[in-house]
């Protein structure tokens, strides 16, 4: 590009209060000196993204829309609708403004380390990429519960064939053309991850070390993490549904195998009283079919969802754009 580019980055929030202040001054900062550099234009804009938070978030981002005026606007959502959608709804008001080239979007914890914004904004510019991935360089900040979790995911991930890349969350750059194609995805049930890495468009990967988070919790919790996977798998892949056909074939051979000795036992007069044996292979037939039914119950579930075609998120309120 012959012009710098103009840049926003976008922020969900939920439940942000005490660390946004700290996160848009720090933030600022990076954006301020790469704009000192001639890498993107002064005019950037840092959009925090309300997702139906309970504490002080609105109230702090407005405030700090205020105090850096046309450089923090804010966008509140009428309730909680989680991660991904918060990022959407970002990415939507972002797309209908007309004051970026590319968006980055982050958590508002800024434990990704923003100093790789500079770095994805060179292979935007020199290389010409549409999709630019923040991809971790280890994990030796997690605990080891967190990392083997992780590990655990990704494995699942890939075994499902859901395109995803290891240890990239949700940092990321695109280009304005690249939202524009992901806003056209109608999808109720998001997973990101998949759908940007599935697009088409040159990709490249940034890497740094993430740091310890300054303020608050982690907003993902084993439990949630799990969900997150489910939502992932059941998004972009049939697998399960296959591996239940497969699993309904193995069983299949089991019986009838264990048919002939049956019948083998009863012409040799070897019969014995198999009571234990009889009810361990209900029990293990009944799991597998409740198993199955929970997948499948999973998938119509999903197209239930889909099919009544409710928005997404409605914004309430917004603060600092044009």
């Amino acid at each position: 590009m012959e012009t710098p580019v103009r840049l926003c980055v976008v922020l969900p929030c939920y439940n942000e209060e005490d660390t946004l202040e700290y996160s848009i001054k720090t933030l600022g900062e990076e954006l301020s000196a790469l704009a000192a550099k001639g890498s993107i234009s002064g005019g950037y804009r840092v959009v925090c993204v309300d997702d139906g938070s309970s504490d002080g978030s609105w109230p702090e981002i407005c405030r700090l829309a205020q105090a850096y005026a046309g450089r923090v606007a804010g966008v509140k959502l009428s309730r909680n609708v989680g991660h991904q959608n918060a990022i959407l709804a970002g990415l939507e008001w972002v797309a209908r403004q007309d004051f970026c080239d590319a968006v980055v979007t982050m958590d508002a914890d800024l434990q990704d380390d923003i100093s790789a914004i500079g770095e994805m904004v060179e292979k935007f510019v020199r290389d010409g990429c549409d999709i630019v991935l923040g991809v971790r360089c280890s994990r030796k900040s997690d605990s080891l519960l967190k990392r083997h979790t992780a590990r655990m995911f990704y494995d699942l991930m890939k075994n499902s064939h859901t395109p995803v890349v290891p240890d990239h969350a949700e940092y990321r750059l695109m280009s304005r053309r690249a939202v524009e194609c992901l806003l056209q995805y109608g999808e109720r049930n998001v997973f990101l991850r998949g759908i940007i890495t599935s697009m088409g468009f040159k990709t490249a990967m940034v890497h740094y070390d993430r740091r310890p988070r300054r303020h608050g919790k982690s907003k993902y919790p084993l439990a949630r993490m799990l969900n997150f996977a489910v939502e992932g798998i059941t998004s972009f892949s049939i697998r399960p549904i296959r591996s239940i056909f497969l699993i309904g074939v193995v069983s299949l051979v089991l019986t009838l195998s264990v048919g002939i000795y049956v019948l083998a036992a009863i012409l040799l007069g070897r019969t014995y009283p198999g009571w234990a044996s009889l009810m361990l292979s209900l029990w293990f037939l009944g799991s597998l079919i409740l198993i199955a039914l929970g997948i499948i119950g999973e998938y119509i579930g999903k197209i239930y969802l889909e099919v009544k075609h409710r928005p997404r998120y409605f914004i309430e309120e917004t603060v600092g754009g044009e």
